[in-house]
């Protein structure tokens, strides 16, 4: 389901038990995400290379980051405990 809608996307941290179901599946996984369409949206392009305040406020803005962001560590390091 989810991982199969993100295909295409690059370095992607997918779980143990998510690529053994997809190695182990038969379904077709064709291309959902292609750069050529993303180039091509009209997007404000912004950089935070030399201001990393800026960058922690737009961050902490945008609250399903933070706890998207939160989470995803959560979950790493319990896998790595469990993986030890």
């Amino acid at each position: 389901g989810e991982i199969t809608e993100l295909a295409g996307c690059d370095y992607l941290t997918i779980s143990p038990n998510l690529l053994e179901e997809l190695y182990n599946s038969k379904d077709e996984v064709p291309t959902k995400l292609h750069a050529d369409g993303a180039s091509s949206l009209n997007i404000e392009k912004k950089s935070y290379i030399n201001d990393e305040a800026l960058f922690r406020f737009d961050f902490n803005e945008e609250q399903m980051a933070v706890e998207k962001l939160r989470e995803g560590i959560s979950k790493f390091a319990a896998d790595a405990v469990t993986l030890k």
